[in-house]
């Protein structure tokens, strides 16, 4: 088998978009899984468009989602340059022996010498080729006219620089959305024209958002720029796991995968004709298993910068370990740890109907004036709060929810959350004796 060497061939006209992102992605999974290369070109001939930095935005977040490559302009190899505006002389030379050999033509601007050249499209011609994601297609001839290949300013158009850039790179196998359907055509009369054996195409379904339609740069329901997720504490692993999840199935029911899992699972088999929706709370799932199995101390050294950015004082590292601890299992992305700060450390405590018609239910004023008294003397360490809540439980006789569910209640105003030991530890002595002190008085308000 042919060595496989796939390309990603972005025009650095934005930043890195999630189907831009999905295009190198599964190139690259592909590439890796036969052991071939992945090459990245940069498509740069579309000048007015391109943006400052557009370049160095892909290569910063392909990095930070976890792909690497083989070759690219920031890694020559042997078949550089790898930027399109580098290449134009090459480009020209195969324009003229198109012109020479009469399956190409030129085209002058009115009252100038300046021209363009077109491509002479055969008569009669079917262009049929086996695609990796939908069958078999094709196309006749007739139904497309003369197209430029070469600009008057001396630029090659599209469908002609691919041609050529993917002949002289060796790139075997093309895998590219499903809106490239329609130039792949023109991109096989090129590689007749030279008698050049073509790669073999995939072109994968475009993305939908939850209401079915094409998801588009303009869809403000979904952010779709890689560098967001990275600015709002979304993992790496989890978007590369997400991503690898639109438009490819693996081939057993787990979704959660590593790299290497999901490398060596690759198939094309796999890759689904049907459009892929791009699904918002599977991704906060998705993450959220990721920032579950990170260690406390990672958790807390990533969850920092938020806190620090937003102006919250973090009086040390342990307090910031218990902070990040504390909230670990309800974060879909690390920057949220911020929000449900503020949503914790709230002095307007005031309990629900509900969570008062517990206490008042289960007769809960010996149970949180005994806590309290405890927790006077306790340095309110999470050791020395567990052990006052055992102790409470033992001296009320009292367990289970009423124990638990009454002691949080009192002291967080919430019936159901993250381990209350660390909760009251971070919440502090003064803040958690004032609302045990406001919750006691209302419920003697009520006996007497």
């Amino acid at each position: 088998m042919q060595k496989v060497r796939v390309r990603y061939a972005p025009s650095p006209t934005g930043l890195l978009h999630i189907g831009n992102a999905r295009t190198a992605l599964f190139n690259y999974l592909f590439a890796r899984h036969y052991g071939g290369d992945f090459i990245i070109r940069i498509e740069d001939t579309d000048v007015a468009r391109n943006v400052k930095n557009g370049e160095a935005s892909q290569f910063k977040y392909l990095k930070w989602l976890g792909i690497n490559w083989d070759e690219s302009p920031d890694k020559p190899g042997a078949f550089g340059p790898y930027r399109q505006l580098e290449r134009l002389a090459i480009y020209q030379d195969y324009a003229n022996q198109l012109l020479e050999r009469g399956l190409a033509y030129k085209e002058y601007r009115e009252n100038s010498e300046k021209y363009a050249i077109r491509f002479k499209v055969p008569m009669g011609e079917v262009y049929a080729f086996s695609d990796l994601v939908r069958g078999d297609l094709s196309f006749e001839s007739k139904e497309v006219e003369d197209w430029i290949i070469m600009k008057d300013n001396g630029i090659p158009t599209y469908n002609f620089a691919v041609v050529i850039d993917d002949h002289l790179m060796e790139i075997t196998h093309v895998f590219r959305g499903e809106e490239h359907i329609t130039n792949t055509p023109k991109q096989i009369m090129v590689y007749r024209a030279f008698d050049w054996e073509p790669p073999l195409f995939g072109h994968m379904t475009i993305i939908v958002n939850e209401k079915k339609k094409k998801l588009s740069k303009r869809d403000k329901d979904v952010v779709q720029f890689i560098s967001e997720y990275a600015d709002m504490g979304y993992l790496p692993e989890a978007i590369f796991n997400f991503i690898a999840l639109l438009g490819w199935s693996p081939p057993t029911n787990k979704e959660i995968l590593s790299h290497d899992e999901m490398i060596e699972q690759f198939d094309t088999k796999r890759l689904t004709k049907a459009p892929s929706m791009f699904d918002k709370e599977k991704l906060a799932f998705i993450n959220s298993k990721y920032i579950k199995a990170l260690d406390v101390e990672t958790l807390a050294r990533l969850a920092k910068p938020y806190l620090e950015k937003a102006s919250i004082a973090i009086p040390s590292e342990d307090w910031l370990k218990l902070l990040a601890e504390l909230f670990q299992d309800r974060m879909t992305h690390i920057g949220e740890i911020v929000t449900l700060y503020h949503a914790f450390f709230h002095d307007d405590f005031k309990l629900t109907d509900e969570a008062y018609q517990f206490l008042v239910e289960q007769k809960s004023l010996t149970l949180i004036e005994t806590f309290k008294n405890l927790l006077e003397q306790s340095d309110m360490s999470v050791a020395s709060i567990e052990q006052a809540i055992k102790q409470t439980g033992k001296d009320t006789e009292t367990k289970g929810k009423a124990l638990w569910m009454g002691l949080r209640i009192a002291s967080t105003g919430d019936m159901h959350g993250p381990s209350l030991p660390v909760a009251l530890c971070l919440l502090g002595r003064e803040r958690v004796l004032s609302r045990l002190n406001d919750v006691i008085k209302g419920l003697r308000g009520i006996i007497s």
